[in-house]
């Protein structure tokens, strides 16, 4: 297995870095859609609350193989995507459908005495969710949400099956060769281990970075509503 390791590190490298970039990429635009339809979800239009349910049933209720398949060959006649784009914005769609139900629930657990209090002081709506609401539903966002990257990066091992030469990509592709299939997935999987804990350290430290900051500002909430109320006075 170390002989495996020491003449495969390079190539396993690059793929990794593949596989980095197709997360990242993957993950913020999921975050972006998610963001948008869970104010889909909350919104009075029924229309808006429509199309953000039957999206997140739909995507939710299908496998995500099937979502990179249907984007990589089913729309071909349409607009032809490269392996890394069908890819991406299959997994972009897919995580962006539980992200979206994650800052739904977390929004709606904010008390909603603040949203209150910041109308009754003339702060509209937008003004009032996006600095009382939001950096609230943020913080308590943080650990579901690094669950939900740590889910997104080993998803991302499916595009293998559309050529991509990502981890699992270029696993596959060593173990045709070298005919030692189970040390060389054995292998790869210490890399995915690798970036996992990675990922899972960050998280950690970017949540306890928010602790320290609202335990030394514990009335940052009130204190946008105090600055408010003096502004608008």
């Amino acid at each position: 297995m170390i002989d495996i390791f020491l003449s495969t590190y390079k190539f396993f490298l690059g793929a990794t870095w593949l596989t980095l970039k197709l997360t990242l990429t993957s993950l913020f635009l999921g975050s972006c859609i998610g963001i948008i339809f869970a104010f889909f979800r909350l919104s009075k239009k029924k229309a808006l609350n429509y199309l953000a349910t039957i999206y997140i049933n739909v995507i939710r209720g299908t496998p995500l193989i099937v979502q990179i398949a249907i984007l990589y060959f089913g729309i071909a006649n349409i607009v032809t995507l490269s392996p890394f784009w069908a890819g991406s914005l299959a997994l972009a769609i897919h995580s962006g459908a539980y992200i979206a139900e994650i800052f739904r629930g977390l929004i709606q657990s904010i008390d909603k005495g603040q949203m209150e209090a910041a109308r009754s002081l003339g702060m509209p709506y937008h003004l009032a969710m996006r600095r009382i609401v939001l950096p609230q539903a943020f913080k308590l966002a943080i650990p579901p949400l690094g669950n939900q990257f740590i889910i997104g990066l080993k998803d991302s091992s499916l595009v293998a099956y559309v050529g991509m030469q990502d981890l699992w990509g270029a696993a596959l592709s060593e173990a045709s060769s070298n005919f030692q299939q189970m040390n060389t997935y054995i292998i790869v999987g210490l890399y995915y281990l690798a970036l996992v804990l990675i990922l899972s350290y960050l998280v950690g430290k970017l949540e306890a970075r928010l602790e320290v900051d609202s335990k030394n500002r514990p009335n940052r909430t009130f204190k946008n509503l105090f600055q408010f109320k003096t502004a608008s006075s």
